[in-house]
């Protein structure tokens, strides 16, 4: 079993978990934390690469180390969806899968959505849906301590990160076309998108 953290539009390597066979579980009663996947995805760009991060609301009294990951609203502050798309667009109009798979993915930077969870969740289904994906996925019902894990549970919570991820000896990065590798050479572990915009339904084969 591994236990993940929510993630927006999270990277290669979250979702070889969910296509790993194994049950897998998302944390839903964690606090937040912040520069994470939680709120933050890695793409490819001809200069290297581009962290988009989704801006959330500081909770009132409350800091916001110390909220509900569940509790965490998304902000409407500078036209993020926008730029975001922006990026992507300016990224991948010419990966050989953007304009196929444009449809699905813009409405996510069109609706507006309260929580940040329920954002990561809908997309998180969406990638699935697009890459085939048919995890056996649950969400907790309370946090999870480590001392309260089973040993068959695998907790990739805090070593899913972008920064000082820890080793994975179940995750080696294949690599696949992108864009500009010829100038940049090839990124491993960019988010989720990078991979679909590439590879098209190829993808679920590099996870």
């Amino acid at each position: 079993m591994n236990l993940l953290s929510t993630t927006y539009f999270g990277p290669v390597q979250w979702y070889q978990k969910l296509n790993s066979g194994d049950i897998t579980l998302i944390e839903a009663h964690e606090n937040y934390c912040k520069q994470t996947y939680r709120n933050r995805c890695v793409i490819a760009t001809a200069n290297g690469t581009q962290s988009l991060t989704v801006p959330v609301e500081r909770p009132t009294n409350v800091d916001l180390n110390r909220c509900p990951v569940r509790d965490i609203r998304i902000s409407d502050h500078g036209r993020w969806r926008q730029l975001h798309w922006n990026a992507l667009q300016s990224a991948y109009s010419e990966s050989p899968f953007f304009e196929y798979y444009a449809d699905d993915l813009h409405p996510f930077f069109e609706s507006r959505y309260d929580f940040l969870f329920d954002f990561n969740m809908e997309i998180c289904r969406k990638v699935c849906e697009l890459l085939d994906l048919r995890p056996d996925l649950c969400l907790t019902d309370q946090y999870l301590k480590r001392d309260m894990l089973p040993e068959t549970t695998v907790d990739y919570r805090e070593a899913i990160v972008p920064k000082h991820p820890l080793p994975d000896s179940s995750f080696q990065p294949r690599q696949y076309y992108q864009v500009f590798a010829s100038r940049t050479g090839f990124q491993p572990n960019l988010s989720i998108l990078d991979l679909l915009f590439n590879m098209g339904p190829e993808g679920i084969f590099f996870l």
